[in-house]
């Protein structure tokens, strides 16, 4: 009796396993159909995907520049004037400077917003844990439960929404990239522009102190022969108020100077109390005119560029994502659970779930199609604005190129006038010594003369400067193989 039981007890134990299997298969089957389906919706429906459109220049890029030369326009354009102490202090600034490691950031945060964007192409799979315990107030029994779970959801890219919204912030990151770039030129050209100023202010005050030197030694000439009785008082009165004025540029000079070294130094990252080695050198020669090349060439380097035109990128692919918005939505759910009164039954029953919803919008109050007329607003401003910044970059080349040409000139004309000054007051002065001419004429012809040996300063100053600017105007990306502060 009890073999026969056993025997029968293992026919029902095969059955329910065989019952068993052949649900499992069927559960499969379904499954399989099911993804099956949804195989061929996304393949259908991937061609109803919104197409972006390609964008080109909005101006005319054919025209040349009115002047080039040779010379080649490296990213490191501060080493072709050729001045070590000028090209590690901006180095050091491309490392230590605050706003460039606050325009770092703002690159790696969009660099973020890539990552987050793009982990909406993959399934996300939550876990849960649960655990409840009770006990009747009339009865000292206890109940637990024990729940386990794992939870999948996937929305498939029908309509390439998901596609549109992460190359979206590629293309913004990108711009950021090329903001990173544009601002350590702008450094670059702000740091090289304060070291000549610099310079030029160390040379301005050796001049000064030159010329009070030969100021105070015509004052002592002038009290001897007034001692003779040879000249009036007020020709020494004269010359005192021109070593006043001297003493009075000395001055300005100095403290232009000094706010000078608080600047590079602020630059640089540092306290202004921080003390700026400054070169007494004079200021470096004019490097060669660089090649200016073609339009066209300089859109694709000038970092502004890049970044309006990333932007611009950017403004097109949230209008496809905008228009994606008004079509269905697709997504797979997937669930997996057990439950038990404890611990050790709980892995042995599993519940299972597999679910497709399409979700299509109807009626939103035109609030889907606003947002479309939006974002194909913000594409045309983007365009616009692209133009603009090439109009502007091409102004800037033109600009310092004139303005070059036209500070030659300046300079060659400071230095006749020095020289024509010179003459003057070295024959004045010999007229007056001779009797022939009064101290006004010759204390004007002097003035002149030291006037115009500071402005000829000052003129090959700004020819630097406005070399600074076509450099600028030129100049591709600054490349960085490590962020600001960690070089």
């Amino acid at each position: 009796m009890s073999e026969s039981v056993n025997k029968l007890a293992l026919v029902k134990q095969s059955s329910g396993y065989h019952m068993y299997e052949n649900n499992a298969k069927r559960l499969s089957l379904r499954t399989l159909l099911i993804f099956a389906l949804f195989g061929v919706a996304l393949i259908s429906f991937s061609a109803c995907t919104p197409q972006t459109k390609s964008v080109s220049v909005p101006v005319d890029t054919t025209r040349a520049f009115s002047e080039g030369g040779n010379a080649v326009v490296s990213d490191r354009w501060w080493d072709a004037f050729e001045n070590e102490r000028l090209s590690k202090l901006v180095d050091s600034a491309l490392s230590t400077n605050f706003g460039l490691q606050s325009t770092w950031q703002r690159l790696r945060a969009a660099q973020a917003v890539v990552e987050r964007e793009s982990s909406s192409f993959f399934p996300t799979l939550d876990a849960s844990a649960g655990g409840e315990l009770s006990q009747y107030q009339t009865e000292f029994v206890q109940n637990q439960q024990l729940r386990l779970g794992l939870s999948s959801s996937y929305e498939v890219d029908l309509w390439g929404r998901i596609r549109s919204r992460v190359e979206a912030s590629r293309y913004r990151a990108r711009a950021t990239r090329a903001d990173y770039q544009t601002a350590a030129l702008s450094l670059a050209a702000e740091v090289s522009r304060t070291w000549f100023q610099l310079s030029e202010a160390q040379r301005q005050l050796e001049v000064v102190r030159a010329q009070l030197a030969t100021n105070e030694k015509v004052l002592s000439l002038l009290k001897a022969r007034f001692g003779r009785g040879q000249i009036r008082s007020v020709d020494i009165l004269r010359q005192q108020q021109l070593l006043e004025a001297t003493r009075e540029q000395e001055t300005t000079v100095e403290a232009r100077l000094q706010s000078l070294k608080h600047q590079l130094a602020v630059l640089l990252g540092q306290p202004p109390q921080q003390e700026v080695e400054v070169s007494t050198d004079s200021l470096p020669g004019l490097p060669a005119l660089p090649e200016t090349g073609v339009p066209t060439d300089l859109v694709r380097r000038r970092p502004d560029i890049r970044s309006a035109f990333n932007r611009l990128q950017a403004a097109d692919r949230e209008v496809a994502a905008a228009i994606s918005n008004r079509y269905p939505r697709l997504s797979i759910t997937a669930s997996a659970s057990t439950a038990a009164d404890n611990a050790n039954q709980l892995f042995q029953d599993w519940a299972r779930s597999v679910a497709g919803n399409l979700l299509a919008p109807l009626f939103y109050g035109g609030q889907l199609q606003a947002e479309v007329d939006r974002t194909q607003a913000v594409k045309q401003q983007q365009l616009y604005e692209y133009g603009q910044t090439v109009l502007t970059a091409f102004r800037e080349v033109e600009n310092a190129l004139m303005r070059e040409k036209k500070q030659k000139e300046t300079i060659q004309s400071i230095r006749r006038q020095l020289s024509l000054a010179r003459q003057a007051y070295e024959q004045l002065r010999l007229e007056y010594f001779n009797g022939m001419s009064g101290y006004l004429d010759v204390l004007t012809a002097l003035e002149e003369m030291q006037q115009l040996r500071r402005d000829l300063l000052t003129a090959q100053r700004r020819l630097l400067e406005y070399r600074v600017s076509l450099y600028r105007s030129l100049a591709g990306g600054v490349e960085m193989e490590a962020a600001p502060g960690e070089q």
